[in-house]
């Protein structure tokens, strides 16, 4: 009940993705306090220099630096531009692909028993061969133009919208950087399920 409403209560703009698994923020703090109900861990997403207390030690973070706070950690909102990310704790099964293939080019910010965080890198004309992702909440900051070949599908062109948090569906595909600018984003993707 809380939950719901706090959603009713956020500015229309502040919610940007809420489904069973996550919901998304931006420069709102819907989960500030340890132990809420129905708030997990929290990804802050710098979306501009901003400066948030870790404890009490200020941190800087920059455009794309991320901050984890498992869900038993309290913080004060941050001062700035930011997403922030909530893990539902009780979402449903994760969905993943037939077959995990880790991808190549990306670099790994954080990784924890249910998710893991990566910012996700490719230059303008690279391609980043075969690979996999299960269910994944994406927030991209630079503006380009991927061409995909997903497994069992035609190939397909996907425009790359700025500041604008979508939750993909698990995929094996290969993808290439097609605009003009690079693929830069931060993905928090759940980890598959154990059998």
């Amino acid at each position: 009940m809380k939950l719901l409403l706090l959603a009713f209560l956020l500015p229309a703009t502040a919610l940007a993705l809420d489904n069973d698994y996550a919901r998304v923020t931006r420069t709102a703090a819907t989960c500030p306090q340890a132990n809420m109900p129905g708030c997990g861990d929290r990804v802050i997403v710098a979306l501009d220099n901003i400066e948030i207390f870790v404890g009490y030690v200020k941190r800087n973070l920059s455009r794309g630096e991320i901050i984890v706070f498992e869900r038993e950690r309290a913080f004060p909102p941050p001062a700035g531009e930011f997403f922030e990310v909530v893990i539902k704790p009780d979402h449903p099964p994760v969905l993943s692909p037939p077959e995990i293939i880790p991808p190549e080019k990306n670099a790994m910010l954080y990784d924890g028993e249910r998710y893991f965080v990566f910012e996700e890198k490719l230059a303008p004309g690279d391609t980043r061969a075969r690979h996999s992702h299960s269910q994944r909440v994406v927030i991209q900051l630079n503006k380009t133009r991927l061409q995909q070949w997903p497994d069992g599908e035609p190939e397909k062109f996907v425009e790359i919208s700025i500041e604008k948090p979508g939750f993909s569906p698990p995929v094996i595909h290969v993808v290439k950087n097609v605009g003009d600018a690079p693929l830069f984003g931060i993905v928090i993707e759940f980890k598959p399920q154990k059998k």
